[in-house]
């Protein structure tokens, strides 16, 4: 079954996705400030250039798309039914360099924490994953 959308619309549609500043990087960064922590925002200084980097407390934290990672098991991602080995290639490359990356930071003396997508849809999920990720940067530092 072909793609539903035309070409330019699909074209469109896909230039619309937003690599930072998305909807759940909002939410986490809200959620921290709102608890008193203060960081630094993609910082190009480090490998990867992290979504959320917190200097005082040695940590790094990566939100990321449960789609673009191949978030492994998540409702979220399905690998396309069209142009799949194109989509099995890509995905296979983002979720290396993600591995690549997190090990160098923690190389380096960063406490690496992940954030996903699907941990982050309104529930009581989305409370537990807060929760849960301050409690992870004070247990790290």
């Amino acid at each position: 079954m072909g793609d539903c959308f035309s070409l330019a619309k699909r074209s469109k549609i896909m230039a619309s996705i937003k690599a930072k500043d998305t909807r759940s990087e909002l939410l986490v960064r809200s959620y921290l400030f709102r608890h008193g922590f203060r960081f630094r925002v993609n910082d190009k200084r480090l490998v990867g250039k992290p979504d959320i980097v917190l200097p005082k407390y040695n940590t790094v934290i990566f939100i990321n798309g449960c789609f673009w990672h191949a978030h492994q098991g998540c409702k979220y991602f399905v690998l396309p039914k069209t142009n799949r080995l194109f989509w099995e290639e890509k995905l296979r490359k983002n979720r290396e360099r993600d591995q690549k990356v997190c090990a160098r930071l923690l190389e380096m003396g960063y406490h690496v924490l992940v954030v996903w997508e699907c941990e982050l849809s309104p529930s009581q999920k989305r409370e537990e994953t807060l929760n849960g990720l301050v409690n992870e940067i004070w247990q790290g530092s």
